[in-house]
């Protein structure tokens, strides 16, 4: 007999499993995000060369954000799947997608390693490089990709604890990784002058520990999904479910990485290197932004998946509200904050003047619609908890791809300054997505709900 959850995502109220499940998720993803930009805070204030270095370390990020975004297809596409088998009360067809999950994150890894090791340099060049800035980037790639594997196994099967109910041994796997990398980077960095290869050698030797602890928590006697070496095989219509369903993370993490590209690229064009450093800094600041809203949604996504496949339409529609309301009021404060005193998060990452004034400036603009960010989040996200592949998709693809990147490359052409331009697509982006995502998720979700019980019924009455 299993040990019961933690919290029974059933029964127990919605908004107290809420908090439960979310501040854990929330706290995991803020310390997750730490990860990179402990790595530029402390990069950024290497004397003599940290302008220069933050820099070339931002010209990494797309094939960082791609390498997570692999993680995030198996793992965010896998658990919700199994999430639904449980709440179905299958538990070994769980364990059969956590096995196929497994297998896949190591096929994923050694691909990745080997690809991007071979052609890291034109790729960088490509993503806006300059003579000076690539050996800081080349320096720092090299290392992190040596550890792909790590990344892979400690973001890509942390999901399938947090579907548990076990929120705090999930956020745990990101603590314990982040207090690593925080003690290890001025020590690597500064203490034994390792520069930005110390930064990327904190990093992976702290998604080492992570991944172990999450593997031998799989396969310890608390959990109640086990790693097993039965299911250490690829089911093609199992895995085709999975990446069917993990596809909307995967591309709203790639597009991330693709939007890094467009925005480097131009910046690089219209501003050079001092417009680069200034979104390296704001793209840290919106991840500092986005993590916790993503946090939010981890907490809600295994209520919604466990009752929509139990059929509880209203446990469904209860966590949905709670979370669109904290996500709502989050964006709006931090909206004003942003607005208000963006010196603070600036002065985080570089001190040089001439950075700092820019960024100032670019900040403002950048985030002028990250009150919005709060809708799409929520509405996306439920999409994917109630395995809604196709519609996820498409609104993943709506908010970087469809507007974001062309609007990158038009809106300079109908502006003078175009360094403000390209800024400026962000928020006009971010605004359109947001409401057109919730609009698609209004029409949609009592039907998605009635086609649930719809379904139960017609399952109960054959049987």
């Amino acid at each position: 007999m299993p040990k019961r959850q933690t919290n029974d995502l059933g029964r127990d109220p919605v908004g107290k499993l809420l908090l439960r499940l979310a501040l854990p998720a929330i706290t995991a993803q803020l310390i997750n995000a730490l990860y990179n930009i402990v790595d530029r805070i402390y990069i950024g204030h290497i004397e003599g060369e940290g302008d220069v270095a933050l820099t070339g370390l931002g010209i990494t990020f797309p094939i960082i954000m791609l390498i997570s975004a692999f993680s995030a297809l198996i793992g965010m596409g896998g658990s919700p799947r199994a999430s639904i088998r449980m709440g179905e009360g299958h538990r070994e067809g769980a364990e059969e997608i956590l096995g196929n999950c497994f297998v896949s994150l190591l096929g994923i890894s050694v691909v990745l390693t080997v690809v991007f090791l071979l052609t890291q340099e034109p790729l960088l060049m490509m993503f806006g490089a300059s003579e000076r800035t690539l050996p800081y980037a080349m320096d720092y790639l090299t290392i992190y990709l040596c550890g792909t594997i790590f990344v892979q196994m400690a973001l890509g099967l942390n999901p399938f604890i947090s579907i548990q109910g076990y929120a705090t041994t999930s956020m745990l796997t990101v603590v314990i990784g982040a207090v690593i990398n925080i003690a290890l980077d001025p020590l690597f960095i500064f203490g034994f002058h390792m520069g930005v290869k110390g930064a990327a050698l904190a990093t992976i030797l702290a998604q080492a520990v992570s991944a172990v602890w999450v593997v031998l928590f799989l396969v310890g006697k608390k959990t109640n999904l086990r790693l097993q070496t039965r299911y250490f095989r690829w089911n093609k219509s199992i895995m085709f479910s999975v990446l069917a369903l993990g596809l909307s993370p995967f591309i709203m993490q790639s597009t991330e990485s693709a939007v890094n590209i467009a925005l480097n690229s131009s910046l690089q064009h219209y501003g050079g290197d001092l417009a680069v450093g200034a979104m390296t800094i704001c793209s840290s600041v919106m991840q500092v932004v986005f993590m916790p809203l993503q946090g939010l949604a981890q907490g809600a996504q295994p209520i919604v998946s466990f009752n929509y496949g139990a059929n509880q339409p209203e446990r469904v529609k209860k966590t949905f509200r709670l979370l669109i309301t904290v996500a709502f009021s989050a964006t709006i404060l931090i909206w004003l904050f942003v607005q208000f005193f963006p010196e603070p998060f600036v002065a985080l990452f570089n001190d040089k003047p001439e950075l700092t004034s820019f960024t100032v400036w670019a900040l403002r603009i950048y985030m002028a619609g990250i009150f919005m960010v709060g809708i799409q989040t929520a509405c996306q996200q439920t999409f994917v908890a109630l395995g809604q592949a196709k519609v996820s998709l498409f609104l993943a693809l709506l908010r970087k791809v469809i507007l974001l990147i062309p609007l990158v490359l038009i809106l300079p052409l109908f502006l003078s300054d175009k360094v403000f331009a390209v800024y400026l697509a962000e928020p006009i982006a971010d605004i359109t997505a947001a409401l057109c995502t919730g609009t698609v998720f209004f029409c949609r979700f009592n039907k998605i709900l009635t086609k649930r019980a719809e379904q139960v019924q017609e399952s109960a009455s054959t049987h």
